[in-house]
């Protein structure tokens, strides 16, 4: 299947999921993890009409950003090394993965303007992941007042692999309530509205839970490199 008709059936399922849980669509962002995919295929997904692109590497995002000649909203999903940040700050639009405060300090002075972060919490407790301690992040968002380039739009997290539902469900749920713990503390630099959470596996899911940024890879633009993607 093509670009377009992977989409017709993602909004589909986004619909449905969304009819399920009294929410409006239009809520949901739909960002085409376009790492493992040629510089076509992601014009492919432009010409569909989504301007939501993401990469988790910053040569990646480098190569693809000078091809497309800026057209894309540009998210950043990846880990991202200190050191690499001021290659990508001034072409990014969100950064996904903000988790500890060497980072911050460095998009901070690296950025000419606010930059919209995402907060990564580990809500699934695997060791494999990166992210924050659920009880960590509270204390790590009001430290990062002193940093006025960064915005905490949100939080972001990975579910695990598996094909329970139900533990799926609780990864994203638990970072929902955390949003809302948040959101209750007024903090102006971290208006905190956003759920980015859901990959190409479980998105519909992770809709039900509240999410508003979906990070969606194989299922939209393919995988032509063979490797494990969003």
């Amino acid at each position: 299947m093509n670009v377009q008709e992977n989409l017709a059936e993602i909004k589909k399922n986004i619909n449905h999921a969304c009819s399920l849980s009294n929410r409006d669509p239009k809520e949901i962002t739909i960002i085409a993890v376009t790492k493992y995919v040629s510089v076509e295929r992601a014009k492919e997904a432009l010409t569909n009409g989504v301007i939501h692109l993401g990469e988790n590497r910053d040569d990646g995002l480098l190569h693809k950003y000078e091809q497309l000649e800026g057209q894309p909203i540009w998210h950043f999903i990846g880990s991202l090394q200190s050191r690499k940040v001021k290659n990508i700050i001034d072409k990014v639009d969100y950064i996904h993965s903000l988790d500890r405060l060497s980072l911050a300090k460095e998009i901070h002075n690296r950025s000419n303007k606010k930059v919209k972060c995402f907060v990564q919490v580990n809500t699934s407790g695997e060791e494999s992941k990166h992210g924050l301690k659920p009880d960590e992040t509270i204390p790590f968002i009001q430290e990062l007042k002193k940093y006025e380039n960064i915005s905490v739009i949100g939080l972001m997290t990975m579910a695990p692999n598996t094909d329970d539902e139900e533990v799926i469900r609780q990864t994203f749920r638990r970072l929902r309530n955390l949003r809302n713990e948040i959101q209750l503390l007024a903090l102006p630099h971290a208006p905190c509205q956003d759920l980015s959470m859901g990959m190409s596996n479980d998105y519909e899911i992770a809709i039900g839970e509240g999410a508003t940024f979906i990070r969606i890879g194989s299922s939209l633009v393919g995988n032509e490199s063979g490797g494990v993607t969003q």
